[in-house]
């Protein structure tokens, strides 16, 4: 099932890209993200004011960020937006990539039911807060998808000495789908999940699960931008690629749409600026 919509996926890029290409001449640029910021409306957001303020489509598809390396591996994607740093880190050692750019942030928390059967709630590091799930057999979701999400859930484990394996660890079938489906799931089974703060609060409303632990160091989520390289893949749009890139890492464009999202709706943002202008612009 995975291997068909794999193959549904690059057959729908392929085309997608092609038309898209043929319709705008070369002011288009085809983004592979991961599936967090695209569900939190940010991708969207930050894809429509660019081509506004410079007349440049950028159009995207989602998947978790293993997925979405493979993805522009194939040739027909401009730029990625991922948040695995070992995988990042591959992709450009391949030669896939040209560098990785930071453009934001937001954390990772681990939620679970609010009668907290682990007794986590308040643990101020999440390896203390997953030894505690693991010992009382409390149950845990795993999207188990190698995306960026289920990347950081390991390290977490591994940085606890723990490989999970038993009946209480839970790897979702449908993990590859996003967090928001994993979240769901998570909720109906009233378990343990890490989770982006994003997701969480799109769905807080939806959901009974609350977070326990957060403000852990080990639990920033940092988001990168990464050009594919064209000595690789001869089809990408390098000019509008690093128009796009510019703009975005820009402390007067793309940082401030990405400082203010969601303070309205959620009374705080979902994402943080993190791009090196933004930084310079602050001291």
């Amino acid at each position: 099932m995975k291997l068909f919509v794999g193959k549904l996926t690059v057959l729908f890029i392929l085309v997608w890209s092609s038309l898209a290409l043929a319709g705008s001449g070369d002011k288009f640029v085809f983004l592979s993200s991961t599936i967090g910021p695209i569900d939190a409306g940010i991708v969207s957001a930050l894809e429509d004011q660019f081509e506004k303020d410079t007349g440049i489509r950028v159009r995207h598809v989602g998947a978790g960020t293993g997925a979405a390396l493979d993805i522009a591996r194939k040739g027909e994607i401009d730029l990625v937006m991922v948040h695995a740093k070992s995988l990042e880190e591959k992709f450009i050692a391949d030669g896939f990539g040209t560098e990785r750019i930071p453009l934001m942030y937001n954390d990772f928390v681990i939620v679970g039911p609010a009668s907290d059967p682990a007794g986590i709630k308040g643990t101020k590091t999440a390896t203390e807060a997953l030894k505690k799930i693991m010992d009382s057999n409390s149950l845990f979701v795993s999207r188990g998808d190698k995306s960026g999400t289920h990347v950081a859930e390991m390290e977490l484990w591994t940085k606890a000495g723990i490989k999970p394996a038993g009946s209480w660890y839970v790897v979702y079938e449908k993990g590859a789908e996003g967090n928001v489906p994993t979240l769901k799931f998570t909720n109906q089974k009233e378990a343990y999940t890490v989770i982006d703060r994003a997701t969480y609060l799109s769905l807080k409303d939806q959901i009974k699960l609350a977070v326990l632990v957060e403000g852990d160091e080990a639990l920033l989520n940092f988001i990168s931008l990464i050009p594919v390289n064209k000595a690789k893949c001869p089809k990408v749009n390098v000019k509008d690629t690093k128009t796009f890139v510019k703009w975005l890492t820009s402390p007067r464009k793309g940082q401030l749409i990405i400082r203010d999202f969601g303070k309205d709706k959620y009374g705080s943002p979902l994402f943080f600026p993190n791009s090196v202008e933004w930084q310079k612009a602050q001291k």
